[in-house]
Order: C-alpha cells, then structure tokens, then sequence
C-alpha cells in the first residue's frame, strides 16, 4: 500500500516538473514561427511512465491552434532532451502534444446554461 502510494506521489512530482519545464520552453526558448501564444494546461503520465499527454491551449483560432500543434509535434523531440537535460535524468517520457478545448467546452455550456434559463423566465 505505501509503495503504490510512493509510485503515485513520484509520478504526480514527475507530473508536475515536466509541465514546469515545458512551459518555460513554450515561454520562449524554442523559435519556431509556426507556435504561436499556447500554455500547458496538464500534463498526464501514463501509468508505466514511458509516455506523456501533454495537454496545451493555444490562444487564437483553428488555424492557429493546428499551426501550433504541428510546430510542436516538429519540436517534440528537441523539447524532450531539453527536459532531461534541465532535469538531470537519464530517461523522460515520450512525449504526445494534444489540443485542450476544455476552456473553449467550458464557455460553450455556459452560452447554453444562460439560454435555458432565459426560456426558463420566459
């Protein structure tokens, strides 16, 4: 029980450090034209820790977001040695960049929330 709970604690901390770091790259350090404003949202390991969904929102519309995902789907592996190098490790995750529209979800069910209750008033 204290090792499962040991693994999950160091895989929240890995978790955690990758996003850090990814961010800080995203911030500035990578020159690609193609990316544009995105932040990571999450970062999820996969339970074996051999690969990681790195979840990003990108600011600006479809076209954007589909340049920015192939700019980073072309840097993956740049930005994946730069991790383990900044982290000192021998072995980091692969790592997979996906789309987050979960704020973009999120404002769509409010739009609908507010309507139903309007005709709710009516």
């Amino acid at each position: 029980m204290l090792e499962n709970r040991n693994a999950e604690h160091h895989r929240e901390r890995l978790a955690d450090a990758l996003r850090d770091e990814i961010s800080a790259l995203l911030e500035g350090e990578l020159s690609d034209p193609r990316i544009g404003l995105c932040y990571v949202t999450e970062v999820v390991l996969a339970p074996g820790g051999k690969s990681a969904r790195v979840l990003v929102a990108v600011d600006g519309d479809d076209e954007e977001a589909k340049r920015t995902m192939d700019g980073l789907a072309t840097a993956r592996q740049f930005i994946r040695s730069t991790v383990r190098d900044n982290l000192g490790k021998k072995h980091v995750p692969e790592l997979t960049f996906h789309l987050d529209r979960s704020d973009q979800l999120k404002g769509r069910i409010d739009d609908l929330l507010t309507r139903v209750e309007k005709r709710k008033k009516k």
